[in-house]
């Protein structure tokens, strides 16, 4: 008996991935329970707890619809679920939130059981957007080559442009008049901007290039010293370095910073007036030891989508050379259905070759794509069991059991033929009495289980050993890992194989 047995139980994997959303949510109530908490000086468990159960009654609505979003999401369409999802946030979340408040549970104010709401709602919102994100923006190709560095140029060019509009906005609020200096505001005049844009100009540039400053030392860290010294030297050589190319810029740097008009224009001084002071030198070591986290990550990352990136092309090469094993194994099967029509010299035989020639299209050019309806592989199946049929001159026993929920199901091409290739090539064909195969197929909306039954000769099994299972158990592996299991065993002269597939 030969057993190959490879299977991982999915849904112990997607466990924590199927109730992520429940984990974040309960994470926002003991959050809120935390600050309701954290200054009170006694009891602080008990209010602790009693905090979490009131909130957790408002939220109630909430937890169970994200506990049980993801078996929605594969239960509903789109519009059921978006009906679902609304009435737990418009009508059952408002409803609860309105007993929580009125019964005051836990002793809590109204307001924090509204904010509680809110901010529940505001997280939903987020992981939607983050869901889109993830399905459609970040697959953009000029948004994947932006890359780290220049979305932090991005960002502090937005940053620089931010604070002009409000150091512009706060000129003439008495507000933010000092004795002596300014204060920047959180102010945003539009009119102001307009009137004075050439104050913003002056402002912004002046903001830039002291941001610039400290992108510069991130920069050189991200592109020089982390992936060249530290990479290749260590990290001893790296802080070495490193405290040699800060004492070569920071003087510069800091005298640059301390001329900008704007380092005097709020009536005192950003910077010290001395270039070599100790201070501006710290400022750069922060700078260049706090970004080291980022560019250490912005490094893996990279060299993780490079690996990645062979991985795929390597695995898609192996696919193609499985694929054109395939083919040539089914062409040498079909010229020789053909000839054996025309020695019988059948009135099928024009039908025949027929079919013939839509199953090669079929494995020429269905074969190639990712996949195909489960339908057309069916009917793959279908057309070349009776072409079979029709050149055995032995009794086949053949029966073949459907039950299936949708036939629009997408399907790896030329995966199930296989098996019935097989079976045709070392238990039909050599047989010299009458044969059988015996197949069942059942699916679901999201995994298929199919079997193929077929007696054979125990001498033909041992001596002849075909490519067709060897690679559909390389294909398996390529296209659906961790998503198959493939048992092959032999029992009483009957060969059986059993494919179980998680499609979705």
């Amino acid at each position: 008996m030969v057993i190959k047995h490879k299977m991982l139980n999915i849904k112990n994997l997607n466990f924590s991935y199927q109730y992520q959303d429940f984990f974040i949510n309960v994470g926002l109530v003991l959050w809120i329970a935390i600050f309701n908490t954290y200054s009170l000086s006694s009891n602080v468990w008990s209010n602790y707890a009693s905090s979490i159960l009131a909130l957790g009654f408002c939220l109630l609505p909430v937890l169970i619809f994200s506990f049980i979003k993801s078996r929605l999401k594969q239960t509903l369409n789109k519009k059921r679920y978006a009906i679902y999802l609304g009435m737990c946030y418009f009508i059952l979340l408002p409803v609860f939130t309105d007993i929580a408040s009125n019964l005051k549970i836990g002793a809590l104010d109204s307001s924090v059981f509204i904010s509680t709401a809110l901010a529940a709602l505001t997280l939903e919102l987020m992981l939607i957007a983050n869901q889109y994100y993830q399905k459609k923006v970040q697959h953009i190709k000029w948004i994947k080559k932006i890359g780290l560095e220049n979305a932090v140029l991005i960002t502090i060019i937005l940053l620089a442009a931010t604070i002009s509009v409000m150091a512009v906005s706060s000129l003439e609020n008495p507000i933010y008049q000092r004795k002596g200096f300014r204060l920047v505001g959180f102010e945003f005049d539009m009119k102001m901007l307009l009137h004075n844009f050439g104050t913003f100009l002056a402002f912004f540039s002046q903001f830039l290039i002291m941001y610039l400053c400290g992108y510069l030392l991130f920069f050189i860290n991200s592109r020089f010293l982390v992936s060249k010294i530290l990479k290749e030297k260590g990290l001893l050589i790296y802080l070495f370095t490193l405290s040699a190319t800060i004492a070569v810029l920071y003087p510069f740097l800091a005298q640059i910073l301390i001329s900008l008009p704007i380092n005097t224009v709020f009536g005192r001084s950003i910077f010290v007036a001395n270039p070599f002071e100790l201070e501006n030198a710290f400022g750069a070591f922060a700078i260049m030891l706090i970004s080291l986290p980022v560019v250490l990550a912005l490094q893996w990352g990279n060299q993780n989508n490079r690996i990645l990136a062979l991985e795929k092309e390597k695995s898609q090469t192996e696919l193609d050379l499985l694929k054109q094993q395939l083919n040539p194994h089914f062409f040498f099967n079909t010229l020789n259905n053909l000839y054996a029509l025309s020695l019988q010299k059948s009135e099928k035989t024009s039908e025949s070759i027929l079919q013939l020639s839509e199953l090669m299209r079929y494995t020429i050019y269905k074969g190639q794509e990712k996949t195909v309806k489960l339908s057309q592989e069916l009917d793959y199946i279908d057309d070349y069991i009776q072409l079979q049929q029709i050149r055995l001159r032995k009794m086949l026993h053949f029966e073949f059991d459907k039950q299936i929920n949708n036939d629009q199901m997408d399907i790896a091409p030329l995966l199930l033929i296989v098996f019935i290739e097989n079976a045709f090539k070392h238990g039909i064909e050599p047989a010299e009495d009458a044969a059988t195969l015996k197949l069942s197929l059942v699916s679901d909306q999201h995994s298929l289980i199919f079997t193929c039954e077929n007696s054979f000769d125990p001498e033909e099994i041992e001596e002849s050993k075909g490519i067709g299972l060897d690679n559909l158990k390389k294909r398996l592996e390529l296209l659906y890992p961790n998503r198959y299991a493939l048992h092959i065993s032999s029992i009483d002269n009957i060969f059986k194989a059993k494919l179980k597939l998680q499609l979705t």
